[in-house]
């Protein structure tokens, strides 16, 4: 099974019940909205792009997480945070790859040019049961996607460097467990930074990769006191990620028309679909 219809399955699930459960505060128009833009937007872009067809689970995924994670107070933005997300695909590209994962781009992009755009991380509470089943499901969805060493690699840079800050600081060790029982980790860990389409070819570009966004993120968060900064890490890393694969080439990840994800040269995928 592609592995796309897992991550459809468990945002739709977590979204519904966030809403109905944990009291996300999404008005319940914005989620049709947002997903009715991004495949509008697929739409459009294909064919101006002149871009072979592709379908619109990626467009899906997009729009769960920007449902997900993004709270406004203005109808519109919403739908120009997806607008950015899945246009950036077909627009911000290097040697046919696109490198900014949609959903992070639209995030940033949003924040930063509206003023009515924010991530709230604390509507996730800290369910530790429900957060583990949360890591174990999307551990699960990135190793399908041949991932898992991204996801793995960034939560273990962010795990250390969290328990050194502790150590430095005589902080009882009871607080590392509050710190990364937070929803939005666990989505950004699984659901974001994985994005088999944006990360480098190459697993060890890949382990680099997940540990500078980890590393940048820390030094946000507890040099520069920024909020949202894996949001930002990943948007500012995002672009060495052309450089990362022509310094170490592998072969490039797509998706399958059906089946089981596959890989294929990374020659040979110069002009790859924006998927």
């Amino acid at each position: 099974m592609d592995p796309r219809y897992l991550q459809i399955a468990f945002l739709s699930c977590f979204l519904v019940a966030g809403i109905l459960a944990l009291g996300f505060d999404v008005p319940p128009w914005q989620p049709p909205l947002i997903i009715l833009t991004a495949c509008a937007t697929q739409w459009a872009m294909t064919r101006l792009f002149r871009a072979p067809p592709v379908g619109y689970l990626s467009p899906l995924i997009t729009s769960l997480g920007l449902s997900l994670l993004l709270r406004t107070d203005a109808f519109w933005v919403g739908p120009f945070a997806a607008f950015v997300a899945i246009s950036g695909k077909f627009v911000l590209r290097a040697r046919g790859k696109h490198f900014f994962n949609p959903t992070n781009l639209g995030l940033v992009v949003a924040m930063l040019l509206t003023g009515h755009a924010w991530c709230s991380p604390s509507q996730w509470g800290h369910s530790a049961a429900l957060l583990g089943w949360f890591a174990a499901f999307g551990l699960a969805v990135a190793h399908r996607s041949f991932r898992s060493d991204v996801s793995l690699a960034f939560l273990g840079t962010w795990v250390l460097l969290k328990a050194a800050r502790i150590f430095y600081l005589g902080a009882p060790w009871a607080s590392l467990q509050h710190q990364l029982s937070a929803g939005g980790l666990i989505l950004f860990t699984f659901f974001m930074i994985s994005d088999p389409k944006t990360t480098p070819d190459h697993r060890v570009g890949r382990i680099l990769y997940a540990a500078a966004v980890a590393t940048l993120g820390f030094v946000f968060l507890h040099g520069l006191w920024w909020q949202n900064a894996l949001l930002w890490a990943l948007c500012l890393i995002s672009p060495l990620t052309p450089l990362i694969d022509r310094v170490l080439p592998a072969e490039r990840f797509q998706w399958p028309a059906g089946g089981a994800p596959e890989r294929n040269d990374a020659c040979a995928t110069a002009s790859s679909q924006p998927a």
